[in-house]
């Protein structure tokens, strides 16, 4: 009988610090530029020192991409513009640093790190610290199979849990987070439409890369058939996620759950992450407020699953390519807002500039009050 409990999540998780963010907002009122001069800038650092229990805020310094890779036996289907077993492919993108969350994590001095779940490759074939996760190789087929056995789920949500607290240890201040999938955003619709209580065509989307509308009408009748499946067991997390989710959907779940009992700030990137993050709301509804949306992906069943925990996205920049991308293009916001709610000055620390002759004195703050 397994021992993992998913309800003491709702015991260990707090919400951010409520007195620290009015502390930020106290604070804030007193910069010389006025309360909402800057738009969700000022929510952001109030958010950030909040989490953070730290007024003035703290500059991000140690971010770090995490992809959880896998592959869905779904893919079958063709459901997917790639061929179903091809993820290890995407991740030797993002290892050789062509693929596009590569370029962006250099050019912004962030390390990106692949974890493989349920790749459908040979474990030789990629670095050992990829691989070393591994729970089995790809997911079942969930719309007439479950995409894991019970042990395997709870064996991939350890993996995620562990995660979180190594890069808790490690010192990581934020986690960018993302997914390296082939039939992933099919099992993310099924969760989504199963826990909204939508239908398939509410929820379904295109992907990454666009399939043409019979692709689209094949994972519709997937969705449609994996959620008949899924609607008996909406009740048990654990089990929701090894009936229709997979490896990968089950540890990125717990790396969220962790992430937000250490502490640690998250920001989503598109519908996978969303729907792993729909899934963590129902286990502790405290979570969701340790998190942000970097983006908005495009697709319906993201929407739907951050509508549902009231969480509203960064950027609208149409980026699909997944991988962490979009939600990684959302931190240099995030890096801004942390410094102007650090480094603003305060209106009554900043000193009058020396009169001019036949003028008046003015303080450094008026020409923002002038308005």
């Amino acid at each position: 009988m397994s021992s993992l409990n998913l309800d003491d999540f709702t015991d260990l998780i707090e919400r951010p610090d409520g007195g620290v963010r009015r502390d930020a907002e106290a604070r804030r009122e007193k910069q010389i530029v006025p309360p909402g001069a800057l738009g969700r800038l000022d929510e952001l650092g109030e958010w950030l020192a909040a989490a953070q229990s730290a007024v003035p805020v703290r500059p991000i310094e140690r971010p770090r991409v995490l992809l959880f890779a896998g592959d869905h036996g779904i893919a079958e289907l063709g459901v997917s513009a790639r061929a179903a077993g091809t993820a290890d492919q995407l991740v030797r993108g993002v290892l050789d640093g062509s693929s596009p969350v590569a370029v962006l994590a250099r050019q912004l001095g962030v390390p990106v790190r692949v974890v493989d779940l349920a790749l459908d490759c040979d474990p030789e074939a990629l670095p050992a610290e990829v691989v070393g996760h591994r729970v089995r190789r790809g997911s079942g087929r969930i719309d007439v199979e479950d995409a894991l056995t019970a042990e395997e789920a709870e064996a991939a949500f350890r993996v995620g849990v562990a995660l979180a607290d190594e890069e808790a240890d490690s010192g990581t201040d934020l986690v960018v987070l993302g997914d390296v999938s082939v039939g992933g955003t099919t099992a993310a619709a099924v969760l989504v439409a199963g826990l909204c209580g939508t239908d398939a065509s509410v929820v379904t989307g295109r992907g990454g890369r666009a399939i043409d509308d019979l692709a689209w009408m094949r994972k519709c009748a997937a969705v449609r058939d994996s959620l008949r499946r899924a609607r008996p067991v909406l009740g048990d997390q654990l089990q929701l996620l090894a009936t229709v989710g997979g490896a990968d959907l089950a540890a990125m779940t717990g790396f969220l759950l962790q992430s937000a009992v250490r502490k640690t700030p998250v920001i989503l990137d598109g519908v996978v992450s969303a729907a792993c993050a729909l899934v963590a709301q129902r286990v502790a509804f405290r979570a969701p407020d340790w998190w942000l949306a970097g983006q908005s992906s495009g697709e319906p069943a993201q929407a739907k699953a951050l509508d549902r925990m009231a969480i509203e996205p960064l950027l609208d920049h149409g980026v699909k390519v997944g991988e962490g991308a979009g939600a990684l293009l959302a931190l240099p916001l995030v890096r801004a807002a942390a410094a102007l709610a650090a480094e603003l000055p305060e209106r009554e620390a900043v000193a009058a500039e020396p009169a001019k002759p036949g003028g008046e004195e003015k303080n450094l703050g008026e020409e923002y009050d002038a308005t």
